[in-house]
């Protein structure tokens, strides 16, 4: 079964910290799984900006062929409205997008940071998203 998620650029940077962890694992499963990853330009560029960030030591060509990799994968939303309240402004926009793909799809979004969203079944961690796709 293909699931559709957003992921946080904290997953991202979790796993090519650390090969084989959870987060790891839902990169993989993102980037050659059963998992689809949904964009938006704001997100891209995010996820670059951050992945390299000097104090992460990420290999300009390992991010590059990543972040390439993600995006053939990838399916693209546009932001939507959203009547939740997001804490912080910089998550808003993985909130929104995720809002937009679950309009027609339904669509997770995975972050190492529960406390930034809403409390909704579809925001869920990194270990949720692998049991989500175990159990599917």
């Amino acid at each position: 079964m293909t699931y559709y998620a957003v992921l946080d650029t904290n997953v991202l940077v979790s796993a090519l910290l650390k090969n084989g962890s959870v987060p790891w694992q839902v990169a993989e499963e993102a980037l050659h799984g059963d998992i689809i990853p949904v964009l938006n330009d704001e997100i891209l560029t995010e996820y670059e900006d951050v992945l390299n960030r000097p104090k992460f030591k990420f290999e300009k060509r390992t991010v590059d062929v990543f972040l390439n990799d993600l995006k053939k994968r990838a399916v693209y939303a546009e932001v939507g409205l959203i009547e939740d309240i997001v804490p912080d402004p910089k998550d808003v926009v993985f909130y929104a997008v995720l809002m937009e793909k679950r309009k027609e799809e339904e669509a997770y979004l995975v972050t190492g940071n529960l406390k930034h969203y809403p409390v909704k079944t579809y925001v869920v961690t990194p270990k949720e998203m692998l049991d989500i796709l175990r159990e599917g």
